[in-house]
């Protein structure tokens, strides 16, 4: 019944935030974005607290990749879409495929959600307020790959990814925290910085869990 109520709660909290980025759509189309893309992180402590099967957590990652699909191929969903002159790739749609090998590693492969939480957590506030704070503060910029990156974007994703994984990893006690923490940082603002067209969504949450799973 547990996880029957966290489908139900999952539908539901990215319903109400669609409809809360909608208002803000009104002031910045592309802020509601990011509004979508950061609070989104809350669904793994949904997936936390209801989830403790593989199959039913695997439910909304699975229709938020047909959603998603479909709204980018449509533009049903408007506040998540950019304009057809502005995009960029299927990055909302990869976003969403980041989940299935995260809840797979996080409640199929082991038991420990951490170790999605991490990728996740790393993608959706990591990301998101690089790119909000790239493009609020004028800093120099630079060119891997073909992809155009900001030093300040950069380095709130490296700061926040710190944070991310310093606290996740004094909880599991793990050995040579810091050390790891900053690996883990570095790897995942490198990736950030050299996936072209929102595969960053993908390759930042799945490659970080997955170092996160053997170092842990």
């Amino acid at each position: 019944m547990k996880n029957i109520i966290g489908i139900i709660i999952s539908f539901v909290y990215i319903g109400t935030l669609m409809l809360s980025a909608k208002y803000f759509e009104k002031f910045d189309k592309e802020a509601s974005r990011k509004f979508i893309h950061i609070l989104l992180a809350n669904w793994w402590l949904i997936a936390m607290a209801f989830f403790d099967n593989l199959a039913y957590a695997m439910v909304p990652p699975i229709a938020f990749v047909m959603i998603n699909f479909l709204s980018y191929r449509g533009n049903i969903i408007k506040v998540m879409e950019r304009d057809e002159e502005n995009r960029d790739g299927l990055g909302t749609v990869y976003f969403a495929i980041s989940l299935i090998p995260l809840v797979f590693l996080s409640y199929g492969l082991t038991n420990n959600p951490l170790i999605g939480l991490v990728g996740f957590f790393i993608m959706t506030y990591g990301d998101g307020f690089a790119a909000i704070v790239g493009k609020s503060i004028q800093s120099k910029e630079y060119k891997i790959f073909g992809c155009t990156k900001t030093l300040a974007g950069s380095c709130v994703m490296f700061v926040m990814s710190l944070i991310i994984t310093i606290c996740v990893f004094a909880y599991c006690n793990t050995e040579w925290l810091l050390v790891k923490a900053i690996g883990i940082s570095l790897l995942a603002t490198i990736l950030e910085a050299i996936s072209a067209k929102g595969t960053d969504n993908l390759t930042v949450p799945v490659i970080t869990s997955v170092i996160t799973y053997f170092i842990i």
